[in-house]
Parts: C-alpha cells; sequence; structure tokens
C-alpha cells in the first residue's frame, strides 16, 4: 500500500482546491473525518483512500455547503454500510454527488431503506438448538468479513464517533435480522434504544456480529454472557474516566477523556482476543 506525506496530499489536492493548507487538512484530522495513519517518526501518513475521504469533504463543503456534522454523518453511513459508496468503490467517490441517503443540510440523518447487498432478510435468525449444534464446514453468511488475521480497531478509530440513529426497521433492514430475532437480541440486552426508541450506530454492529454467530448455533440467550463482561469491562472504565473528566470541567486535567476511553477500549478488546486464543489454544 503505497502512502502519501501531508505535503504530497496537499500538492495532489490543491489542484482542485487552490486554497486548501496543511492546517486545514490537520483540522479535519482532529474533527475525526479523516484519520491517517503514523509513521514511526510521528509524521501522518495518507493511503489513497484517506485522499478520496479528503476530497469528498471538500467538494461537499463547497459544491453543497454541508456542515461538518452532516459531512460525518454521511462519511459515518458508509463506514457502516448503510450507504453504499458513491461509485461502489470502497471510498466515498470523487465526483460527489448526493451519497445515497444522505441527509439534506440542518436535516437528522436516517438510514437507507434496503437492505445491504448479500443479506436476505432470514438471514440474522436464530438457529434452533443449543451452542455447538451448527454442522462442520457451514458456509460463512454472505456479507461477513473473515474473522481469520482480522485486526482490531485502533485507538484513533475508535476515537471517531459515529452520530446516526437507526430506527428498529432500519436496523433490521440492514443486517437481515427478522422480527423475532431482533426481539430476542433486545430482551437479552444485546442491543438497546435510546429514550426516542432508536439505536445507536454501535448496535448496527452488535447485530450484525450476532447475525453471523447465529449461523454457528450461538442464539441471542448464549451471547449475553458478552453484554454482562462488556458492562463489567464499562464499569472498569469508568473508575478511571469519572475522575478525569471532572478534572477535565475543572480545568485541572491535561489528559483527553475521549482519547484516554479509545485507549482503554483498544486494549481491553486487545486482552479479551489474547484471553480466548490462549484459552482456545490449551483447550487442543
Amino acid at each position: 500500500m503505497r502512502l502519501h506525506s501531508i505535503g504530497a496530499v496537499l500538492r495532489e489536492l490543491q489542484e482542485e482546491f487552490p486554497d486548501l493548507t496543511v492546517s486545514k487538512i490537520r483540522f479535519l484530522e482532529t474533527e475525526g473525518l479523516v484519520l491517517p495513519r503514523r509513521r514511526e517518526s510521528g509524521q501522518r501518513a495518507f493511503t489513497g483512500e484517506d485522499i478520496e475521504r479528503l476530497r469528498f469533504v471538500l467538494r461537499a463543503q463547497r459544491d453543497r455547503f454541508w456542515p461538518l456534522k452532516v459531512i460525518k454523518s454521511a462519511l459515518d453511513r458508509m463506514d457502516l454500510g448503510v450507504d453504499p459508496p458513491p461509485g461502489g468503490a470502497g471510498t466515498p467517490d470523487a465526483s460527489l454527488g448526493t451519497p445515497s441517503g444522505a441527509p439534506p443540510v440542518g436535516a437528522t440523518p436516517t438510514a437507507s431503506a434496503d437492505p445491504r447487498p448479500g443479506q436476505a432478510s432470514s438471514a440474522g435468525s436464530p438457529a434452533s438448538g443449543s451452542a455447538g449444534e451448527a454442522a462442520d464446514g457451514a458456509p460463512s453468511p454472505q456479507g461477513t468479513r473473515p474473522a481469520e488475521g482480522a485486526r482490531l480497531p485502533t485507538a484513533a478509530q475508535l476515537r471517531r464517533r459515529r452520530t446516526i440513529r437507526l430506527t428498529p426497521t432500519e436496523l433490521r433492514e440492514h443486517t437481515g435480522l427478522d422480527v423475532a430475532a431482533y426481539t430476542q437480541l433486545k430482551a437479552f440486552g444485546l442491543i438497546r434504544t435510546d429514550s426516542a426508541g432508536r439505536h445507536a450506530a454501535d448496535d448496527l454492529d452488535v447485530a450484525r456480529e450476532c447475525a453471523t454467530l447465529a449461523a454457528f448455533g450461538l442464539e441471542p440467550r448464549h451471547l449475553r454472557l458478552f453484554r454482562v463482561a462488556a458492562d463489567r469491562e464499562v464499569g472498569l472504565a469508568q473508575q478511571i474516566l469519572e475522575p478525569v473528566r471532572r478534572r477535565r470541567a475543572r480545568g485541572a486535567a491535561n489528559a483527553d477523556p475521549e482519547e484516554l476511553e479509545a485507549e482503554i477500549v483498544a486494549h481491553t478488546l486487545a486482552l479479551h482476543v489474547a484471553l480466548v486464543r490462549a484459552g482456545l489454544g490449551q483447550a487442543t
């Protein structure tokens, strides 16, 4: 994968955006609209996808007059797979156009009504029987990412907040869950709605993973232990974060609570994976 310095990115984008500066690129990074990698020297390293993402942001500002909040929501929808990227290339299309289902200026983002390609309406139905009854060699559900070799999200990626909210119907449509499967996930506390009856973006990830695990015979009643464990981990994290937030509110804390939160989540994920791998290794 070819990586580009911030200077190279600036030169490439200035052909279309002559007023663009390094400071503007850094500002868009601090707003979470692009997340470049870091070299060992600490310098930013941008991928081709990062460049196209910046191009999308800049065109949305110039041609559509979208505020950053609306642009961020549109990018979130693409990242989550709620809306396919324009052109279907896996990155925001340079031609801008209105992203499928993207909100108009000032509107509350809502999800597209079309299910994701490759997901049938019954894909997320819980499998009958107890855990472990799935047949050997069962094909993986379409649209899922292979777990083997999958990379854990970095703290920088975890820090980026996803602001969209989905109705229960939208969540089901974009995960392939039927009403019965959705009801079970909610009954066992795996997904939750806010006071307005909407789901946070993270519930989309939860529901998709639960739908995938259903193919292996794992029902919501089996997966509830993940919610219990996660709630306990949240409690531990809050013990660290709350004092920092209070000091920050008084102007006495140097640490950024959001950055600290992302670091804690990244390390707890890594610890969880390491423990499960170690346990499975000992069982063989």
